[in-house]
């Protein structure tokens, strides 16, 4: 989060500067500071500022990139979806620190063996949250070869947009981040949730995969129509 968001994001909720000041155990003048531009604004007032001003989980602040070269693990990431209300998981009452989508998003995607349950959670991400920074999270997946995953991810996330008109107020963002990502779409083949170690296997799911699959060069038989959450109405599932 940058001054400019911080001032924008405090109008928006009708606060004044001494209210969120004393929220977030800074000075009136230092708010100041940040909302001009004169001091950057630091991950522990991002993350207060996000809670008291009820923002959007994209709001949070993104972990030291070396973070994204760690691999993660299963439970790891069912946590993390859990503590952002994924409704496959709100069975789970799970205490700890929100992510921010993007850092969950592209940590699942470069694991290579994901449970199918938490691979089909991945686009209700993008569905679910809103104003994702498209340079960042673009960057970041280039710089670990991701972007084919993410792009697949993103077009199934639209699609279910455009199918639902409960969602459909995100079709033109995820239509916008395709766009981001397209130029950068690789050649190669890769692998989507899981790698196939069999031929045959491989062979198979080329010849049943989507063409939205084919087209980011993914061996994958994950479809729209297959994801839990496809036709629900997305305030049912707060």
């Amino acid at each position: 989060m940058n001054g400019h968001n911080l001032k924008k994001n405090r109008r928006l909720a009708g606060w004044t500067q001494e209210r969120l000041a004393a929220r977030l155990g800074v000075t009136q003048a230092y708010l100041s500071l940040m909302e001009r531009g004169h001091r950057a604004v630091p991950r522990h007032v991002t993350r207060a500022a996000t809670r008291v001003l009820q923002l959007s989980a994209s709001h949070l602040p993104l972990p030291p990139v070396s973070v994204f070269d760690a691999p993660a693990t299963e439970h790891w990431v069912e946590q993390a979806l859990a503590r952002l209300e994924y409704p496959g998981l709100a069975y789970r009452k799970t205490r700890g620190t929100k992510r921010n989508p993007t850092e969950l998003l592209l940590r699942a995607l470069a694991y290579d063996n994901l449970d199918p349950r938490l691979v089909e959670a991945l686009p209700w991400l993008l569905l679910r949250f809103e104003e994702f920074d498209f340079e960042t999270l673009t960057g970041l997946a280039k710089a670990r070869d991701l972007q084919n995953r993410l792009g697949f991810t993103v077009s199934l996330a639209r699609q279910v947009a455009e199918y639902n008109p409960h969602w459909s107020c995100r079709v033109q963002e995820l239509r916008c981040l395709e766009g981001f990502l397209e130029p950068s779409r690789l050649a190669r083949e890769d692998t989507y949730g899981r790698v196939e170690t069999s031929e045959r296997m491989r062979e198979w799911i080329r010849q049943q995969r989507s063409a939205v699959a084919e087209h980011w060069n993914l061996l994958t038989d994950l479809k729209m129509e297959q994801l839990p959450y496809v036709g629900e109405d997305p305030g049912a599932l707060a």
